[in-house]
């Protein structure tokens, strides 16, 4: 597509409401902020393993503007063991510069001083499909995976858990790094606060809550 046509279209878009707690939420998991022109302008790029397509489709049709070409399959290869990802990249904006600077200060990705502001159950459930598991079959506690933040960023994070939404949590120390675990005795309020912006697919990680 000629540029003058795509920038004509950039000229058109505006985040709303909902794709920027959708962003906070992907940032917080698996999501990622890219730019090829010096932090001018940024692009978001969602990518899982092909198993979540429904999950990439649905984050897809969530951006749909934004995006020129549909999600695509791509295989890789770690260890000897063959991957297929499933992922889209969108226009690189402007719009997405705030969060760029909020989420990669210095590259490397943080959690921001002023997540409490930014996190909604929306947020909060798209963070969950993306990093969220069961801690087992027999347990009604949630995880969150947050090995790659600093533990002082994931006491933050449980302090909003704590204050804002009132769901009872701790840190989970592990082998790669710490998690977020939210209690049994708030798994109800936790599945409250998310049910209804869980997609069908993930449905799993809820499975035993109600």
């Amino acid at each position: 597509m000629y540029s003058n046509k795509i920038e004509n279209i950039k000229k058109t878009l505006k985040l709303t409401s909902k794709q920027r707690q959708i962003i906070i939420g992907k940032l917080l998991g698996d999501g990622h902020l890219e730019t090829s022109n010096d932090g001018k302008t940024y692009r978001l790029k969602i990518e899982h393993s092909f198993k979540q397509k429904e999950y990439v489709d649905w984050c897809y049709q969530e951006f749909k503007d934004w995006v020129l070409t549909k999600p695509q399959i791509k295989k890789q290869t770690f260890n000897g063991k063959a991957y297929e990802k499933y992922w889209f990249n969108t226009l690189s904006h402007s719009s997405f510069r705030f969060y760029a600077h909020q989420f990669y200060p210095q590259d490397k990705k943080v959690i921001p001083k002023l997540i409490h502001k930014w996190l909604t159950p929306l947020s909060l459930a798209i963070w969950f499909m993306d990093d969220g598991s069961i801690k087992s079959k027999n347990h009604r506690a949630r995880i969150l995976n947050t090995q790659c933040f600093s533990v002082k960023e994931i006491r933050r994070l449980i302090l909003i858990l704590q204050t804002k939404f009132d769901l009872s949590c701790k840190l989970r120390k592990q082998k790669e790094g710490y998690q977020i675990m939210i209690l049994a005795e708030s798994a109800n309020k936790f599945y409250n606060l998310i049910k209804e912006f869980i997609i069908p697919s993930m449905d799993y990680k809820l499975k035993g809550l109600d």
